[in-house]
């Protein structure tokens, strides 16, 4: 019987490890987790649409909150908690990708992948936000699925990353046409 979050993370990891776990699928979840890496994709595309006028604000505060997401969750929410990563916590446990040198909780990829997702989905056509979401979604599974986050970790970088989302667009609002 399961009596804790921690055994229930980690059963989630071994079941992935089992049960999903394909040369194919593996090889799709690295190129996804790349995407996250030091919020790249994101901050492309916040910079992409600061050229264009229309999107001018909206670029600037995707930027906005991805600079919030990496102070707030880099610098000092993964000091406080200091989680080990699962795979140097569970020696069962086989990583997919380059080991991360950070601690584990919350997740960085996936609380600067939901901030700028979510100021997408909140300024922009619901079209391009809510592919922007599945794209946050994919590359916060993929970390779980690569075996360097648990469930948890993931969960909490969502949860931060959609507030730094509200908080973003609202300071966005202050920004001059």
């Amino acid at each position: 019987m399961i009596t804790t979050i921690t055994e229930l993370d980690q059963n989630i990891l071994l079941w992935i490890q089992e049960y999903l776990r394909t040369p194919v699928l593996t090889k799709i979840m690295q190129m996804i987790t790349v995407l996250g890496d030091n919020a790249i994709i994101w901050t492309l595309i916040g910079f992409g649409l600061v050229f264009y006028a229309k999107y001018r604000r909206v670029g600037f505060v995707v930027n906005l909150s991805v600079m919030l997401e990496m102070f707030v969750v880099n610098q000092f929410l993964k000091n406080i908690f200091a989680r080990t990563r699962p795979f140097v916590a569970m020696e069962e446990l086989e990583h997919l990708t380059r080991a991360p040198h950070s601690y584990s909780f919350p997740s960085g990829h996936t609380a600067s992948s939901f901030a700028a997702a979510m100021v997408l989905f909140l300024m922009l056509p619901r079209k391009y936000g809510i592919s922007a979401l599945c794209l946050a979604a994919l590359i916060g599974f993929s970390r779980i699925y690569l075996g360097v986050h648990y469930l948890t970790d993931v969960l909490a970088g969502m949860a931060l990353g959609m507030g730094i989302a509200y908080i973003s667009v609202y300071a966005g609002k202050k920004i001059p046409e």
